[in-house]
């Protein structure tokens, strides 16, 4: 985790400079570019954080390790919700949206209204039923 989490951090510092070289390059003219490259930066940024989080969770892991062996990597990843539902939802959800951006305003709209139940129920689901915790 910890070598993921400094390429990523990496990855991050090397797209923000190179960000800021180009919007000075192009004197902040081109939008789509920079808007993309910095929200790139960003999300690299976003992955070394949450590698930073699961490490203090799961501790040193087999690739941090340097006689580390490839079968030694089986095991738990992580917590996955078993039999959801929600994601498949949250999906369709997603495809009503850009269906309602393609068509018209109104599909849009119930597709922001199915989102936002999907994402609800996806994030609540450990708090009730079966896998209540």
């Amino acid at each position: 985790m910890k070598i993921n989490q400094q390429l990523f951090a990496i990855l991050g510092s090397f797209f923000l400079v190179v960000a800021t070289v180009y919007t000075i390059w192009t004197r902040a003219t081109e939008w789509i570019g920079i808007t993309a490259l910095f929200a790139l930066a960003a999300m690299q940024f976003m992955i070394a954080y949450y590698l930073r989080l699961v490490e203090k969770e799961y501790k040193t892991g087999v690739d941090d390790m340097d006689d580390g062996e490839i079968a030694e990597y089986a095991g738990t990843y992580g917590r996955f919700a078993p039999w959801s539902w929600w994601p498949l939802g949250l999906g369709s959800a997603a495809a009503i949206v850009v269906l309602g951006v393609a068509i018209d305003w109104w599909i849009f709209i119930i597709g922001i209204g199915a989102g936002l139940f999907f994402v609800t129920g996806w994030v609540f689901e450990f708090s009730r039923g079966q896998h209540k915790h």
